[in-house]
């Protein structure tokens, strides 16, 4: 499976350190923080998934992000739930996922029609220790990304990066 992942500033991987002993009643605890824009599904050889995702984003200025809190999904689409996560704002990426979306449909039963763009922490455990960690109040966390990745998600590797055009 390949996606286009936005990659995660330094201050966000600090932050999921800090969280971490309130993220030890979760069943499984993300180490590897990453943020995916959009699945691109196996459809297709690697080169030309490549080419179809390097001139679809062919144009793009760098956009603003902004982690404002932390919350949960209470049922996702696949795996154990809650899955908890920093909440992203950002209009850019939101509009760069419905982009994506016209050239590469939605990857069936991971993908829904509502794009939420987040940084997921942990998975699995109790609804209560989801909501008590979404309930904490954190400084928002800021950043340009100028550039996205072609990402591997067998391998768990980035292939390749676009940078977006200024």
């Amino acid at each position: 499976m390949y996606s286009v992942n936005v990659p995660v500033p330094g201050e966000a991987r600090a932050l999921a350190t800090e969280l971490y002993p309130s993220l030890r009643a979760f069943e499984t605890v993300r180490e590897n923080h990453s943020m995916v824009l959009k699945r691109l599904g196996d459809d297709g050889h690697i080169s030309q998934l490549q080419h179809r995702f390097n001139r679809t984003l062919e144009g793009t200025a760098p956009i603003e992000a902004r982690i404002t809190g932390i919350d949960y999904f209470s049922d996702p689409p696949l795996g154990t739930a809650p899955v908890v996560y920093l909440a992203v704002d950002s209009p850019g990426l939101e509009s760069i996922h419905r982009e994506l979306l016209e050239e590469f449909p939605p990857v069936d039963e991971l993908e829904g029609p509502d794009y939420v763009p987040h940084i997921t922490l942990a998975r699995g455990g109790s609804e209560r220790d989801a909501k008590r960690l979404a309930s904490r109040d954190i400084e928002p966390i800021a950043w340009t990304v100028d550039g996205l990745e072609f990402w591997n998600g067998t391998e768990k590797v980035p292939v390749s990066r676009i940078a977006l055009s200024k």
